[in-house]
């Protein structure tokens, strides 16, 4: 019987690395909570389809947090003043509250990086076929411009959007899927972008997957 594995895990340490890294050893739980907490805020505070991922790096005594999107100046505002609202929210939301995860403290630095090309991040494309899902738009017309935008792209040599669930309305669920290129998820060495999502419409929720192969890496 086939077990099935995220397509991330097996490159942890050989192609990519960790979302969350530094000291975690002492307070485990309760780092591992503000971690969950610092995500979920940021998710439901920024804008929707303008962040790729979230990492955050912990020194002793700093916490960064560096976030990649597509659209900066929606999050860095004018003069910076984006940026301190929103370390001045995570004050306020992780360190100033009653319980645990207030006690341990850190100064908070963000750090913003650019996506200068959206349509060769899988997680940036996954939030634009939810978008598109949630204006009810058909799911054949957004696969098909999805595809087409990705594939534009020189990088990309495999994609493949998946999207499953009572689509268009429908009564029965089904799974639905357009692929262009090569995609072996076999290859270890192979650079395979892989992103979920969940699009909620007024007839049920629409599980989104993207796959985006950028080559393999020889190191």
């Amino acid at each position: 019987m086939s077990h099935k594995v995220h397509p991330k895990i097996i490159q942890i340490r050989g192609i990519k690395d960790w979302l969350s890294r530094g000291f975690y050893y002492k307070h485990f739980p309760l780092y591992l909570k503000q971690d969950c907490e610092i995500r979920g805020y940021l998710k439901s505070k920024l804008p929707q389809g303008s962040v790729e991922e979230v990492i955050i790096e912990r020194s002793q005594t700093v916490l960064k947090i560096i976030i990649t999107t597509s659209r900066p100046a929606l999050i860095i505002g004018r003069g910076g003043k984006g940026v301190e609202e929103l370390k001045e929210s995570l004050n306020q939301i992780i360190f100033k509250k009653p319980g645990p995860t207030g006690e341990i403290k850190s100064d908070i630095k963000i750090e913003i990086l650019e996506v200068k090309n959206p349509w060769v991040s899988a997680s940036l494309v996954a939030q634009w076929v939810q978008s598109q899902l949630e204006k009810k738009v058909p799911f054949r017309r957004v696969l098909k411009m999805a595809l087409s935008k990705v594939a534009e792209n020189k990088e990309i040599q495999g994609v493949k959007i998946e999207v499953s669930g009572r689509l268009n309305g429908v009564e029965i669920s089904r799974r639905e899927w357009l692929k262009k290129g090569r995609l072996p998820l076999q290859t270890i060495r192979a650079m395979i972008d892989y992103s979920s999502n969940e699009a909620h419409c007024s007839y049920g929720a629409i599980g989104i997957k993207v796959w985006l192969y950028k080559g393999d890496i020889f190191k």
